[in-house]
């Protein structure tokens, strides 16, 4: 078969063809054959090589249709081609006729023929229809081979009306239904994917090793990851993906933000302050997306600046994507956001926030410029793309002096707002900027590095090229954490303003004892035995007691006390206190406030002779009492649940996300042997269940704020652990930490009893054994937790901004975080320990400050205080941290951008958080936090009463002595 010589026009083609492609796509027949044209097909040129990587049905269908005239009328499709082709519409006539009534007429023209007399037919039809036809046409495209060059001449010569419909079918083909818009979403979720999932840490391996690799070689490695989804764990069938263009790599000062460009062959360039730009675009089921990030590299301050500006007006554009508004809205929200931050970038902004997308890369009569005035309508997507060209800053590298910056992302148009499907990739500043360089920071000027800092420009990933600086690594530490307490100062100052200091006690009332009745009228009172003794009334919660000659009932939860006791003269004594006001049954008891004139009783006691009936009545109280506190307890926990939303089953039930064999932490309460249970992951949550029918635990995923996994390496145990927003019931208990775990130890007794050697093949066959059942645990658990990563990564779940964390061994340290030993982990985004309970899980965004207490020479250990945003929540004490954690620590906060001090005694935290909120403004204006800083402290006079730091009333000042004052209980909270 020859290459076809005529040039294809995709977007006109698509357009024509997409209201039979269904149709076309049904018929297996004509697939076979169009696979196998495109094979035996090489493309003509660089268009036609774009052209083919396109949707394979368009493609081939502009192939296969070339000299052939297409015309659509309300009832009829006409067809003017050559007998093969004839054949192969066939399919269409009949679904035609029976979806729309449309009947599809076919003309052969054969060889020889020009096919004249069958155009004179299709004309004299047209004027059939009505006196003075209107026929659509493109004038944008121009007739390519005699066919249609003779089709045109003969169409003018008609004398009929010609209309381009250009605009209308561009139009037609803007609005997405539902179908195209999960294709537009699946094509966005691979295009965001591939960027940060390969593209970027792509991008950081090769800065990070010093690499030298080329644009052109990252290109390919991408355009290979965007036609096998799988590289990167996204599943989606390759034969549904493709490219929309060859992924762009650019750096080195040569910048080109067109679509068309292209990688070229130089290698990657990341010397301090430079820019790379990377854009990339993917298809799935022929639907484009489109996304671009700019990396910037130990960025300068000019750079980071426009940066932000260039971000600001992205969000703007995007901001201004809603119905009702114009296409020129979206440019001119952009361009005021720039003139209002920096009008000196106006001349270097994009012209345009960019176009339409869908089968076509760019959809015509859709650009986002200053001119386009067509009304912006639900379900329309747009690739809102814009950037700074020809920018220019100082640098000592030519390459570095020239930089442009871009950004795009895929937007659809909702109802209310726009949906961002592109977000999966971040780009903050944060996020973006890198600094591999630290020495080259600590030169310059303190103003210059404060603005940055303001402005939120401290990168987050960093790495040193080298340890070999001169400036020391307790003095970066220093001069860091040094600006951390300028910073906190003034966000502290911000909260305290705005009353932000923290939400108060938010305890529910209880039950209140008004509301207990045991006996509703006298007729429910049981039969007197006939003797006046005191009765336990198991069923309405009751004890009777004879009073005057009468069985008075009390309610089980009145009685606060009951005791026994027996004198010399073998008396029995029963002593019942009761709740009364003053002494309520719970802190928050109405009676407090109700009935205040009434008489209550406050106390009764009996004498008896029969010791073996007082023990009995006394423990028969106390076991009703206990079990109606316990009810009462759980029935108010439950009334204090926020309500959660219901759990959708997940309906492919053939490979669920399943763990097996787990058992659960806080346990189900209730006697007997404890029952292992499966963790399964559904559409909006997880369930756990076991063979019991009541024993089952949801939890949905909008209501885990943390979740971990943590394998088992010196640990017992591999698990998984969910820490969450609201409290939730796991059997009786009410908690907001749910474990689900595994041991992977076998419990094995020798009963041998003499000592085995290390050579026994029967205990190396066993250790072989315990090290195979550990591995598979891990390994299953791990599966599982990237399977719902890959959940959670899914659009629908991008604000909950949810993945499995993994606790950092290396930085863990030894301390008492309760009353026992623990060894304590932290994650990316917590401080934890998950092994031993009660749980520790402590958010590190909501850390205020950190003290460290009781260091000093001579200390062996030494304890860590956390202070919290919301002062109105005690402070968290990790008692005996061995002294030689005490660097790794403080590296540790340091690195998390967390404020540390450093004192010698331990703080009345409670009295101090009392004297703040109790005078905010006078804490603010005494340094705020810099009372706690030692060194300033110490720099001052001892003979100086009045410290310009600030210190609260009721904590005493320190002993000269060092010894006395680790001694000192005087501040030590109780």
């Amino acid at each position: 078969m020859s290459t076809n010589p005529y040039q294809i026009n995709l977007e006109n083609f698509s357009k024509r063809l997409k209201a039979l492609y269904s149709n076309w796509k049904s018929n297996p027949d004509l697939w076979g054959e169009a696979k196998a044209l495109a094979i035996a097909t090489p493309p003509a040129s660089e268009d036609l090589r774009y052209l083919k990587s396109s949707a394979l049905n368009i493609w081939l269908l502009g192939y296969e249709f070339p000299d052939t005239i297409m015309v659509f009328t309300r009832k009829q499709i006409h067809f003017l081609c050559s007998q093969k082709k004839a054949l192969l519409l066939e399919v269409v006539k009949k679904a035609a006729k029976d979806a729309k009534q449309v009947e599809v007429l076919t003309y052969i023209k054969r060889k020889g023929e020009d096919g004249s007399s069958h155009m004179d037919t299709i004309l004299k039809s047209l004027r059939a229809l009505e006196e003075k036809p209107v026929v659509g046409y493109l004038s944008k495209e121009a007739p390519e081979g005699g066919l249609l060059e003779m089709w045109v001449d003969k169409l003018k010569n008609s004398g009929m009306e010609l209309s381009d419909i250009t605009n209308g079918l561009s139009d037609l083909f803007a609005v997405k239904d539902a179908g195209e818009l999960v294709n537009v979403k699946k094509a966005a979720f691979l295009t965001a994917s591939v960027m940060k999932s390969h593209v970027v840490p792509n991008l950081e391996k090769v800065i990070d090793e010093e690499k030298k690799l080329a644009h052109s070689a990252m290109m390919d490695e991408a355009e290979k990851v965007i036609l096998d989804p799988s590289k990167i764990k996204v599943k989606l069938k390759a034969e549904n993906v493709d490219i929309c263009y060859p992924p762009i790599i650019q750096s080195g000062g040569k910048f080109d933000l067109r679509p068309s460009a292209s990688s070229n062959d130089e290698n990657l360039y990341y010397e301090p302050a430079s820019v790379i730009i990377c854009a990339v675009g993917s298809r799935y089921n022929s639907y484009c997306s489109n996304i671009a990030r700019t990396i910037l590299i130990d960025a300068n301050s000019d750079q980071s600046k426009a940066y932000e500006v260039l971000l600001k007006a992205q969000e703007a554009a995007i901001g201004a994507l809603k119905p009702g508004n114009k296409a020129n809205d979206v440019y001119l929200a952009a361009l005021a956001v720039v003139e209002k931050e920096d009008p000196g970038l106006v001349a270097n902004l994009t012209k345009s926030a960019g176009t339409g997308i869908g089968l076509e890369f760019r959809e015509s009569g859709l650009n986002l410029n200053a001119k386009n005035e067509k009304e912006l309508k639900p379900g329309m997507v747009f690739n809102v793309v814009l950037g700074f060209q020809n920018m220019k800053t100082q640098a000592t590298n030519p390459k570095s002096q020239n930089f442009a910056l871009l950004l795009a992302d895929t937007v659809i148009v909702g109802e209310k707002s726009p949906e961002v499907t592109t977000s999966l990739s971040s780009k903050a500043l944060k996020d973006v900027a890198y600094s591999f360089n630290e020495e080259e920071e600590e030169v310059e000027p303190p103003k210059a590095k404060r603005k940055v800092n303001e402005a939120e420009a401290v990168p987050t990933k960093t790495t040193l090229r080298s340890d070999h600086g001169e400036i020391n690594r307790e003095e970066l530490r220093r001069q860091h954490q040094a600006e951390l307490a300028r910073q906190k100062n003034e966000e502290t100052a911000r909260r305290l303003a705005g009353g932000g200091a923290g939400a108060g006690d938010n305890r529910s009332s209880s039950r209140s004892s008004t509301e207990l009745v045991a006996y509703k009228n006298v007729n429910d009172l049981p039969h007197a035995r006939g003797e006046m003794m005191i009765q336990v009334d198991q069923k309405n919660e009751a004890i009777l007691l004879p009073i005057y000659g009468s069985m008075v009932p009390f309610h089980i939860a009145t009685v606060k006390t009951i005791t026994s006791q027996s004198d010399t003269n073998r008396n029995c004594y029963v002593r019942i206190i009761f709740n009364v006001p003053g002494t309520p049954f719970s802190p928050h008891d109405a009676n407090s406030l109700k009935n205040q004139g009434a008489i209550f009783v406050k106390e009764v006691s009996f004498r008896s002779k029969d010791p073996r009936h007082v023990n009995e009545v006394v423990a028969q109280i106390k076991t009703l009492r206990r079990q109606v506190a316990a009810r009462e307890s759980e029935r108010a926990e439950r009334a204090t649940l926020v309500t959660q939303e219901k759990l959708v089953i997940a309906q492919n039930r053939s490979k669920p996300m399943r763990l097996a064999d787990l058992w659960v932490r806080p346990a189900f309460s209730g006697r007997g042997r404890k029952l292992p249970g499966t963790l399964e992951a559904h559409v909006n949550g997880f369930r756990f269940s076991t063979s019991r029918s009541d024993e089952r635990v949801d939890i949905m995923f909008a209501n885990i704020k943390h979740a971990f996994f943590q394998p088992a390496e010196n640990e017992m145990i591999t698990l998984l652990h969910f820490h969450l927003h609201n409290h939730i019931m796991v059997g009786n208990k009410k908690t907001k930490d749910v474990q689900f775990y595994v041991e992977v130890m076998e419990v094995v007794q020798t009963l041998g009893g003499g000592r085995r050697s290390a050579y026994d093949p029967d205990e190396i066959e066993e250790e072989q054994r315990e090290r195979d059942r550990k591995n598979k645990i891990n390994m299953d658990f791990q599966n599982f937790v990237t399977r719902v990563n890959e959940l959670w990564g899914m659009p629908q779940f991008k604000d909950l901004d949810l993945e499995f964390d993994m606790p950092l061994r290396e930085l863990g340290f030894h301390g008492v975080p309760y009353k026992a030993s623990a060894f304590i982990v932290p994650t990316s985004s917590c401080l934890v320990e998950l092994i031993e309970t009660p749980f520790l899980v402590i958010t590190l965004s909501e850390i205020e400050i950190v003290n460290l207490e009781r260091v000093g020479f001579g200390q062996k250990n030494f304890d860590m205080t956390i202070i919290f945003k919301d002062f109105k929540k005690d402070v968290f004490r990790i008692d005996s941290i061995p002294t030689s954690s005490l660097e790794s620590i403080k590296e540790w906060l340091d690195t998390t951008d967390i404020k540390y001090y450093e004192s010698r005694l331990n703080l009345h935290w409670r009295a101090i958080l009392k004297t703040i909120t109790d005078d905010p403004k006078k804490f603010i204006e005494d340094g705020g936090w810099e009372f706690l800083n030692m060194d300033a402290s110490d720099s001052e006079t001892d003979e100086s009463e009045s410290d310009k730091g600030y210190e609260p009333s009721d904590v005493e000042a320190e002993s000269e002595s060092e010894d006395e004052a680790s001694d000192s209980e005087s501040l030590v909270e109780s």
